[in-house]
């Protein structure tokens, strides 16, 4: 909490914080050191303001030294990889106070791209184990037993149970959908037929929800 005071209370406190946060974590292969550094931004990012906020999601910030760490020759622990992608998706859908994401919105999504899997958020875990919680099968004192009827089978409704890294996958895979359809949409607002822009017309055409699969977890990018 002393160095997010000082990060609130001058000038160059936001600037020289991210510059030693980067520092901390650039080709650092000591996994407590970038726990920690980790646990530290998390703190700064819960209590400083939009000045530091807006410079730590910065492509600058998230891709060169945070996504870099994602890279198999750091062999990061599962745990520590899912606390990094659940800090972008997070960060990623905004901050109050008018924080610009638009950068850390991209990298989001070109790791979507890249078949990334992301964590679900501590409200999907909860969600997914509310739908999966298992119904009481003991019928109630009160509720009178019903007269014996002829036998008659009943169809049986077959339910399909999802598990929380699934629902987290559908999740990201949608925020992914909805940012190209806007993209889309935004495009098509902005040109006239007969007159459109040349540039819009070739990124239409390289749109192509059909690559939105994630099929391999991060640790197994070595591209990235």
């Amino acid at each position: 909490m002393h160095i997010c005071d000082i990060i609130n209370t001058t000038q160059e406190g936001p600037k020289d914080a991210v510059k030693a946060l980067k520092k901390r974590i650039s080709k650092n292969y000591n996994h407590k050191e970038i726990q920690l550094t980790l646990s530290l931004i998390d703190m700064c990012m819960q209590n400083c303001g939009p000045s530091f906020q807006s410079l730590i999601v910065k492509k600058e910030f998230i891709k060169d030294s945070l996504v870099k760490l994602l890279n198999p020759r750091y062999n990061l622990p599962l745990d520590i990889q899912n606390r990094i992608l659940n800090f972008i998706k997070t960060w990623s859908q905004g901050f109050p106070g008018g924080v610009d994401v638009t950068e850390v919105k991209e990298v989001y999504l070109d790791l979507l791209k890249k078949g990334v899997q992301f964590p679900p958020s501590d409200a999907e875990a909860q969600s997914a184990r509310q739908e999966t919680a298992p119904v009481s099968s003991h019928p109630s004192a009160s509720v009178p037993t019903a007269p014996a009827l002829s036998p008659v089978i009943a169809p049986r409704n077959t339910t399909i149970t999802l598990v929380p890294e699934q629902i987290g996958k559908l999740h990201s895979e949608l925020d992914m959908v909805k940012m190209n359809v806007r993209v889309m949409f935004d495009i098509l607002l902005e040109n006239t037929p007969g007159s459109e822009n040349q540039e819009d017309v070739e990124l239409l055409q390289v749109y192509d929800f059909k690559d939105n699969q994630s099929k391999c977890p991060a640790n197994l990018l070595s591209n990235l």
